[in-house]
């Protein structure tokens, strides 16, 4: 039977793939943005400014360096500690910025089932139209030649129909569809996770697991990702294939405002296996890049079921601007108990 050996949450936001000088590009955008969501509410950057503290002292040269130089760090120790677990194949859960999945069809959950899946390259033209400071960051998501990734194909569908059977009415997708640059290949959130943790050559095969946190109507509540997650880890287990399974969760912590309250009360849940503080987590916490929480919530489910307990937690909140906007990073490992 196939048995999940370890786990791994990290963030994937663009100031993880540029050097902290350039993080005040994406706070360019930031002071543009009319809809920066924080605490259940919407602000203009004019309006989170005047609500918060002064987090000029945060966005200095030399903080935002050594944040920089500890996150970089961390995502070393998650390849690390990847490459020594010796894992046959990576169940990926993240997000969808609708870069594959738009408004013709959102699923809540998703499971890519083809026997292999591209890794494409962007386009100068595309780069050239995305907003200030993602064209900078995307080569920490995509390769610069085409790569055709393996896929768990089999166990894949037998995700699938587990999680079907568990109540779930679980999209099954055989062939990406082609998204927001045309190329039917996977999104960042999960390309992120071998350009910068496995490394690029890696030929470790992974299951794509989709989940909607971003977008209404039915981005999944925390109490439902809890259960995809321990549906996630049975279907594993019962898997007849004698194969050592890693899961990983791509994304979040607080973002595109940092809230570091909610992001120590989430990763005490984690470090505390505590499941039922899982579920607490609330539609309002978990908007904009926050949402992907619910990543994290679904890996730390399956983990808990699995019998994995967190080994190290590393957190740096990278500000950008004054008004506290940026990207709380967390890097997690989980591990056999």
């Amino acid at each position: 039977m196939a048995r999940i050996v370890t786990g791994i949450g990290s963030s994937h936001g663009p100031q993880l793939k540029m050097a902290p000088e350039l993080w005040h590009v994406r706070g360019t955008a930031d002071r543009r943005n009319t809809s920066l969501d924080f605490r259940g509410e919407t602000y203009t950057f004019a309006e989170l400014a005047a609500l918060r503290e002064d987090f000029t002292d945060q966005c200095t040269a030399e903080v935002q360096t050594r944040r920089a130089a500890s996150c970089q760090s961390a995502l070393d120790d998650l390849g690390r500690h990847l490459e020594k677990a010796d894992v046959d194949v990576l169940v990926i859960v993240s997000s969808d910025h609708k870069e594959v999945y738009d408004d013709e069809l959102l699923p809540a959950f998703a499971v890519y089932w083809g026997d292999e899946v591209a890794h494409v390259p962007f386009t100068q033209a595309q780069l050239d139209a995305m907003p200030p400071g993602l064209a900078e960051a995307a080569f920490g998501d995509v390769p610069d030649h085409l790569i055709t990734r393996p896929t768990a194909s089999a166990l894949a569908r037998h995700l699938i129909e587990e999680t079907v059977g568990s109540g779930f009415d679980t999209a099954a997708s055989k062939r990406l569809p082609p998204g927001d640059y045309a190329n039917h290949g996977i999104p960042h959130g999960f390309g992120f996770i071998y350009q910068r943790i496995l490394g690029e050559t890696s030929a470790v095969p992974f299951v794509p697991v989709f989940v909607n946190t971003f977008y209404e109507p039915n981005p999944p509540t925390a109490r439902r990702c809890v259960a995809f997650g321990q549906a996630l880890a049975a279907a594993i287990a019962s898997f007849p294939e004698d194969i050592r399974v890693g899961l990983v969760a791509s994304g979040g912590l607080s973002h595109f405002v940092v809230d570091e309250e909610l992001d120590q009360r989430f990763l005490t849940a984690l470090r505390d296996g505590d499941t039922a503080a899982l579920t607490k987590f609330t539609p309002e916490e978990m908007r904009s890049g926050s949402s992907e929480l619910r990543n994290w919530i679904t890996v730390a489910a399956a983990a808990n079921i699995a019998g994995l307990s967190v080994n190290s937690v590393r957190y740096e909140p990278c500000y950008r601007t004054e008004a506290g906007t940026g990207n709380a990073m967390g890097f997690v490992t989980w591990s056999q108990a």
